[in-house]
């Protein structure tokens, strides 16, 4: 009896805990853990198809969803957005301004002259459903097409332009020589003392590209910002020939400021020694006036002292003493004189 009541209240224990409380089958185990793992699949489900239909527009970007491959609406605003998920994609277009570099190529001027160009783009894009449509949204695509465009335009504008002008345009600016008029002085009539140095504003080669673009947005729907040109230079093969005749028109240049240099030189001399001639002729004229008046000053003083008899005798003495002066020069001082000469009168007492 007791072992029948010790077993029972083994059987007892083995379905009930030591709590008191109902244990589970190992059926009811393995249906639990059914629902367990459905549910937690459930839950990953839901975070897919929540994640699939959640679209984040950043700032920079346009976002494009498909349906069915088809453009269906432009996210244009930053922020989040949803979609159909797993039915509808999304495309990713970029928002803000790109630079393409483009290759270094080669132009011919209108005088066939050779010239490298080597410039850059500066471009976005305006419609994203029309760069969806034209160029099924890849930067790549676009700037091969952006090459092509700004080759053909910066072809067409050198081709149109000497040499020379497309060196003088290439920053917008050129520096000439007016006159006092504004008339601009050019070859022989260049003459620096007569005019002075201006800066005025050119089409730079960049403005005058541009001019030739103006299908793109319409077509492609984007735009070109800017296109500017890094380097302008001429191939290495016929670089020394271009420095060479650069350097001779450079020399004919200096020769002719030098021949017309001394042209000028030779004709202010000319002008200085004709100026000296005439004052030296006007002085010479006004020295000879002056001893003219002197000698004619001299004789009426002359007159004056001749014409009064007490006078003629004193200025008869100092004449003839002025006389025998200028006779006794040199070592020999003798002097030979007549009865009658004014000296020897002078002498034997008779003034």
């Amino acid at each position: 009896m007791d072992n029948m009541n010790f077993t029972q209240n083994t059987q007892t224990f083995e379905r009930f805990g030591s709590d008191g409380k109902k244990k589970k089958s190992d059926k009811e185990k393995k249906k639990g853990g059914k629902w367990g793992v459905f549910f937690g699949l459930l839950a990953v489900a839901a975070v897919l198809v929540l994640a699939n239909s959640m679209v984040v527009t950043k700032q920079n970007q346009f976002k494009l969803i498909r349906q069915f491959g088809r453009v269906d609406r432009v996210v244009t605003a930053p922020g989040l957005s949803f979609k159909i998920p797993f039915i509808e994609s999304v495309d990713t277009v970029p928002k803000e301004l790109l630079l393409y570099d483009l290759p270094p190529s080669d132009v011919i001027t209108s005088d066939k002259k050779t010239m490298i160009v080597d410039s850059y783009v500066l471009w976005r894009v305006t419609d994203p459903l029309k760069f969806a449509q034209t160029l099924s949204c890849s930067v790549t695509n676009a700037e091969g097409r952006i090459d092509a465009i700004v080759y053909n335009a910066t072809k067409n504008t050198i081709s149109n332009m000497k040499q020379d002008e497309v060196i003088r345009s290439r920053d917008g600016k050129m520096t000439i020589t007016v006159d006092e008029s504004g008339t601009e002085l050019q070859g022989n009539d260049l003459d620096l003392s007569e005019g002075h140095e201006e800066v005025v504003n050119i089409t730079s080669l960049t403005e005058a590209v541009m001019g030739q673009i103006n299908h793109v947005e319409k077509q492609y729907g984007i735009e070109l910002a800017a296109v500017e040109v890094k380097k302008l230079d001429l191939p290495d093969d016929n670089k020394q020939a271009v420095y060479t005749r650069m350097i001779s028109e450079r020399g004919n240049i200096a020769a002719q400021y030098t021949a017309e240099g001394k042209s000028e030189a030779k004709m202010i001399e000319n002008t200085t020694d004709k100026e000296v001639s005439i004052m030296l002729s006007d002085a010479k004229a006004k020295a000879e006036a002056t001893i003219a008046e002197g000698e004619a000053e001299y004789m009426r003083i002359l007159s004056d002292a001749y014409s009064d008899p007490q006078k003629t005798d004193f200025y008869s003495f100092v004449r003839a003493l002025d006389a025998l002066k200028e006779s006794v020069v040199g070592d020999n001082k003798t002097v030979i004189l007549t009865e009658d000469s004014p000296i020897t009168q002078i002498f034997n007492g008779r003034y």
